[in-house]
């Protein structure tokens, strides 16, 4: 009943997004899926297991790397599959298999709402790790307040030192992937003041959906209202490129950056707790 998909054809990401929206319509919030992540699976390469009944998809796993062996896990069961045992098969499947990569350590991201998905993770033992809001701006914002020059511009891999400062010091990992710097779809740019590099912001575009990821200012100048005129810029260009509202997600724990954040407009939409387990 499980495929490991070597890649997700256009069918299967229909599919996903139809049990997507069941779920949602069931639960309410909102689901970490990743889409940009999920339409760019390379092929060959499995990281994303479906268990189909009688052609229709009851449940997705999907797994994501973004630092050397820490992997998030997320995924969802059919409203009316559930408590069948569908989201711990998957779960195993998927632990088998990384336990075929290398180990390393998994998140498994459990939307707040979800009961079974909290009790699901203690049964294994996993240990509660943070959690995170996710925001979303639903319209472009007011415009930013005047104040010292500041510009964005692209990051290039000779800043690769420079952004690895600043996520080392702001998330505690200072892993930089070089390819994410600029791409189709994101880009990773650089906060400049008074022609000195104080930051970092990362923006992305799939389809309807902005996204703001990695956005650090550095510790020294925070307070001075630099952040919130670069994220209004940042979510004002990406309403430009075309999206209808912007996602990003905040530690529950960083009330500075989650003030900032709703002071620009952005509103709560769901909260995601991570556990993780350490694989042998």
């Amino acid at each position: 009943m499980i495929e490991q998909a070597q890649g997700l054809n256009t069918a299967a990401l229909e599919a996903i997004a139809n049990l997507e929206r069941r779920c949602l319509a069931a639960d309410g919030g909102r689901l970490k899926l990743e889409w940009g992540t999920l339409r760019s699976r390379k092929a060959g390469e499995v990281r994303d297991l479906l268990w189909w009944e009688d052609g229709e998809l009851c449940g997705f796993l999907g797994i994501y790397g973004y630092r050397a062996g820490v992997f998030e896990v997320t995924g969802m069961v059919d409203p009316l599959g559930r408590r069948r045992g569908i989201g711990r098969a998957l779960l195993d499947e998927a632990l088998a298999l990384l336990r075929t990569l290398g180990g390393g350590q998994v998140l498994l991201v459990v939307p707040r709402v979800s009961a079974g998905g909290h009790a699901l993770a203690q049964s294994y033992g996993m240990v509660y790790e943070h959690s995170e809001h996710a925001l979303r701006l639903d319209a472009r914002p007011a415009a930013a307040p005047t104040g010292p020059q500041l510009r964005l511009r692209q990051a290039t891999e000779e800043d690769i030192a420079l952004l690895s400062g600043l996520y080392l010091d702001a998330f505690g990992d200072a892993a930089v992937n070089p390819d994410r710097l600029s791409g189709e779809r994101s880009r990773t740019l650089v906060i400049m003041l008074d022609g000195t590099a104080v930051g970092t912001i990362a923006l992305a575009r799939d389809g309807a959906r902005g996204g703001v990821y990695g956005f650090v200012i550095d510790r020294s100048l925070r307070g001075r209202g630099i952040g919130g005129r670069v994220l209004r810029w940042a979510c004002a260009d990406l309403f430009e490129a075309g999206v209808e509202y912007v996602d990003l997600e905040v530690e529950v724990e960083n009330e500075h950056a989650l003030g900032l954040y709703t002071a620009v407009g952005l509103r709560a939409l769901a909260t995601d707790d991570y556990y993780k387990l350490a694989l042998g």
